[in-house]
């Protein structure tokens, strides 16, 4: 059974950054067909920040385009999101998943996953 364990989130004030970071136990990620990340906020509905699929393909969600990357270090078994010019309302318990099943496209949507962690808080003040 795969474990991912998400850190680095923390509280910062507008306009500034952070790198998460999720770690993967029992599975080498390389392997995952699509990893992402989502984020929660207080009374919404879970958003698919960003994924990246097993041979390279990016999809981001329009409201972080240009300011956050995902990225994935196959070595470490790692994957990462580095966002910049945070906004409050990138406020939210933000968390990583993995797919392990075939898929073609990277994919930010939360039923195609099967793995999942228990979440890092990010909090922005303005």
């Amino acid at each position: 059974q795969e474990q991912l364990v998400e850190s680095g989130g923390g509280s910062v004030q507008t306009g500034g950054s952070l790198r998460l970071s999720c770690a993967g136990s029992g599975y080498t990620f390389s392997g995952y067909y699509s990893l992402a990340w989502f984020r929660q906020a207080p009374g919404k509905e879970r958003e698919g920040v960003a994924a990246i699929h097993k041979f390279g393909g990016l999809a981001y969600a329009d409201s972080v385009k240009g300011r956050f990357t995902i990225s994935r270090d196959s070595a470490e078994n790692k994957l990462y999101l580095q966002m910049n010019d945070l906004q409050p309302e990138d406020t939210a318990m933000y968390y990583c998943a993995a797919r392990s099943r075939y898929f073609l496209v990277p994919t930010r949507s939360e039923d195609d996953y099967d793995y999942w962690g228990q979440g890092t808080q990010v909090t922005v003040s303005s």
